[in-house]
């Protein structure tokens, strides 16, 4: 493994199976349970790691759509706007962007129409959100 310190080796296991024990762990980082245990708990409290999830492949989602949403806003009203995207239960992950939009959401909803519905009457009604751009996702290919 080509990562240098004990908490990248840590972080790359984890990255790998976020659900796998301390035990198998401290097995692929080389270094001891208790020594897991301790970086765990720093880098949860650093905000390093910040949640556990499971990877979904959006085609065996039977009734479910995961659309990732390009939102653009203006730059005065950006905290506000982020706080009120964060609170909608639909937007299961958001993130700050360097690319073509200020921000994506990842959206999860029943089918596209939901999601439509959500970026136009949730999305779009918050105030300084200038444009929304969704993809949906169709295959997780890795």
């Amino acid at each position: 493994m080509a990562t240098n310190s004990t908490a990248d080796r840590i972080l790359a296991a984890l990255e790998e199976d976020a659900q796998a024990s301390y035990a198998e762990i401290a097995r692929q980082a080389g270094v001891s349970k208790p020594t897991v245990r301790k970086y765990i708990d720093q880098l949860e409290s650093d905000g390093v790691i910040v949640g556990y999830s499971a990877d979904v492949d959006p085609k065996k989602l039977s009734g479910r759509s995961i659309a990732l949403v390009g939102i653009d806003v203006e730059s005065e009203r950006y905290v506000e706007a982020t706080r009120a995207l964060g609170g909608i239960d639909e937007v299961e992950a958001l993130y700050s962007s360097s690319g073509d939009h200020m921000l994506m959401a990842e959206i999860r909803a029943t089918d596209g129409n939901e999601v439509g519905r959500i970026i136009s009457e949730e999305i779009l009604s918050i105030d300084g959100v200038t444009a929304a751009h969704p993809s949906f996702l169709q295959e997780r290919l890795k």
